[in-house]
């Protein structure tokens, strides 16, 4: 019993920081699709919109790691695979959904993610992050 505890503890650790630098590297993207400083709207600023898209997109990243965890049936080393190939993936099509939708609507989607008024096309956006995260999901799944 005080194996398995160690076991699940090192395993909930491991995981716990693969989710943690995955989600980094997935502020880090939304930065670079974003005009300006994204901590400098989220933090300074308090811009509600790039909350939005910054909870949106952390929340997708967790659904994934979530996905893995449980695909991986106990394997460590697998799960932790999965976590960072499936989550690697997202963040790739959240990006490229992104793009889509800057596209396909009028303006520039990045500078009104960030305008200090609410915004509807923020809302638009989280939900593509969390649709695509569902997305990866189940494949794993």
């Amino acid at each position: 019993m005080i194996r398995d505890i160690f076991e699940n503890a090192y395993a909930a650790g491991a995981y716990s920081l693969a989710g943690v630098v995955l989600m980094a590297i997935s502020f880090l993207v939304l930065d670079l699709l974003t005009p300006g400083k994204l901590r400098q709207h989220l933090w300074a600023d308090r811009n509600r919109n790039a909350g939005i898209l910054v909870a949106s997109n952390l929340a997708g990243i967790a659904i994934i790691v979530t996905a893995a965890i449980v695909a991986s049936e106990g394997r460590l080393v697998e799960g932790l695979t999965y976590t960072a190939v499936y989550t690697i993936i997202g963040i790739a099509v959240m990006a490229v959904t992104f793009a889509l939708i800057d596209v396909a609507t009028p303006g520039r989607l990045g500078e009104l993610m960030l305008h200090p008024e609410p915004h509807p096309a923020v809302w638009v956006q989280a939900v593509a992050h969390v649709g695509v995260s569902l997305i990866v999901a189940a494949a794993i799944l």
